[in-house]
Parts: C-alpha cells; structure tokens; sequence
C-alpha cells in the first residue's frame, strides 16, 4: 500500500455507526469542520490486535469535542467498540488508528449549533512516525519560530484539528533546513514539545520534561512517565528554557504515532547518550507488545 494516496485506498471506513467502503467515505466541501475547523481526532495503535489504551483515546475524542463546545453522539463504549470493529472489519492487527469527529455541512457559519456532528474512524497499517534510521541514529530537530499559544488563547487540552496548523507549518520549515521535525517552544519561550510528540530530557540519570500547561498532556507521555519511574528513575515535570538544552546528555520524543524515539540535535545541541531512553524504548515495547517483548 506503500504510495497509494489516502482516499484510494481500500477497506472500510467506520462512519456514523455503518461501515462504509473506503473509498466512499466522503464529505461536502462546505463542510463546517473543513472552513472552521471545528474537527477533533485521535491517533492510537493496534498491537497484536488489541488497541492500546482504547477507552483512554475514547475519553479524551469526547472531552476534546466538549472542549470545542460539541458532543459527540457515541459513549465511550460505542467508541470503543467501533473501534474494534474497523480492525476486524480490516482484517488488522498491527495497525495505526484515527478516529474523527467534525462538524457538518447543514448551516455555513460561525454559529453551528445547527450542525450535526459525525464521527469516522479509520484504521490502515502505517509504521512509526520516524523512520527506523532516526530510531537508530537519532533524529534532528529544529527550533520552530511559531509558538504554543497561551492557555486563554486556545482549548490545549482538546486534541483540535486546528491547533495542529502551526506544527505543520513548524515540521515544513524544518524539513527545509534538512531536519527531520521541530521542536516548538511555548508563548513565553519555554521548551514544549514537538511537532506531534512530547518531549523528555535526561541529566544525571534523572528525566526532565516540560509541565503541560499550555500543550496536549499525551497519553504516551504519562505512559512513559510511569514506566520511568516504576524502574525507579526519577522524572521531574519542570519549566526548562532553551539556554539549557546543552546541558542533558539525553533526549526523547514519544507519542502514540511516534512511540519513543531518541533525539541527536536539537538546533546544534547534540546529545550523544541513550541508556534510558533505550530503556524506555524496551519498556515501553513490553507494555504495548508484551508477547514480542517475551519472545525477545
């Protein structure tokens, strides 16, 4: 399937409650969600068949429309079990899901409360974000020169389509510049997080990470958090500026489309270690495939 544009695809695509041929899943071009943005989603993966942390992403695709003031018309179960329904549907076992809730075309404007909301999900083999060079090498990041906005400034806490405007733009730039992603810096100036992944430090055998107080609060993020600390390594949740960058001897990135994948530069600063985001690698390979991991 390697090359083959999205919509051309085939298999079938969950939409509003009925399995729909891939190819048929369409949408009008007035659309509210395409002009507005009012559009919520969800990346999570399939491993063994089973999707990891699915009521996690389900929760978090509801309260992210709530965020965006509207509500999905499927409980978390329904969600759930749709879910589950497309991989089969799919005859998918690994596999990278995107559930989307958006709202529709009856009413063109700003107010739209008149229309309805729609819920597609899709699932299709699609491996790590970074390629496996950058698993083994590192990847490079540059310094993007848009920021995270304020916390009054934009719902962070939603997974919004609409927040993701400025990490495209921040992912071309750097690509431009021969790097692989960029690393965004919040609307103070602090450290935040990448493109799409979070972002994780090491010094001194200890885990520094930004506070989410401004950017989404990943659920590979808390997922590593634990696993970190159940090995006991010490990960601290902090303000860190870019003047300390050349200080740590490690860095990370995880999320649910990129998993976690080690960190060479970031804008010259180069950091040449990987034991524990190796560790983190492996152990976070044991939660999500424990029968790979034991099989290893």
């Amino acid at each position: 399937m390697a090359g083959v544009p999205l919509d051309q695809r085939d298999g079938w695509i969950w939409f509003d409650g009925e399995m729909v041929p891939w190819k048929d899943t369409k949408v009008h071009v007035l659309t509210h969600a395409l002009h507005y943005a009012s559009s919520v989603f969800e990346g999570q993966r399939a491993y063994s068949g089973e999707i990891y942390k699915l009521s996690d992403h389900s929760t978090r695709l509801r309260k992210s429309a709530e965020l965006l003031d509207f509500e999905i018309p499927y409980s978390v179960e329904q969600i759930d079990q749709a879910c589950r329904d497309v991989l089969e549907k799919n005859d998918l076992v690994d596999a990278y899901m995107r559930p989307v809730a958006f709202r529709g075309s009856a009413e063109l404007g700003l107010g739209a409360h008149n229309n309805p909301v729609h819920l597609a999900i899709a699932a299709w083999e699609w491996p790590s974000l970074f390629s496996h060079e950058d698993k083994l090498k590192g990847t490079r990041l540059a310094l993007s020169d848009w920021r995270r906005p304020a916390p009054t400034s934009a719902p962070f806490a939603s997974k919004a389509a609409g927040l993701y405007m400025i990490c495209t733009l921040s992912k071309h730039a750097a690509e431009a510049r021969g790097f692989s992603d960029a690393m965004m810096l919040d609307y103070r100036g602090q450290i935040a997080e990448a493109t799409g992944a979070n972002v994780f430090f090491v010094k001194d055998g200890e885990i520094h990470t930004p506070t989410p107080d401004c950017f989404l609060d990943g659920i590979t993020r808390r997922t590593v958090i634990d696993l970190a600390r159940a090995q006991g390594i010490k990960v601290t949740e902090r303000v860190i500026m870019p003047d300390e960058l050349g200080d740590f001897d490690e860095c990370f990135l995880t999320g649910s489309a990129a998993e976690v994948v080690p960190v060479a530069e970031i804008e010259g600063n180069v950091f040449k270690g990987r034991e524990i985001c190796s560790a983190m690698m492996k152990a976070y390979t044991a939660e999500v495939q424990p029968k790979r991991a034991a099989a290893e």
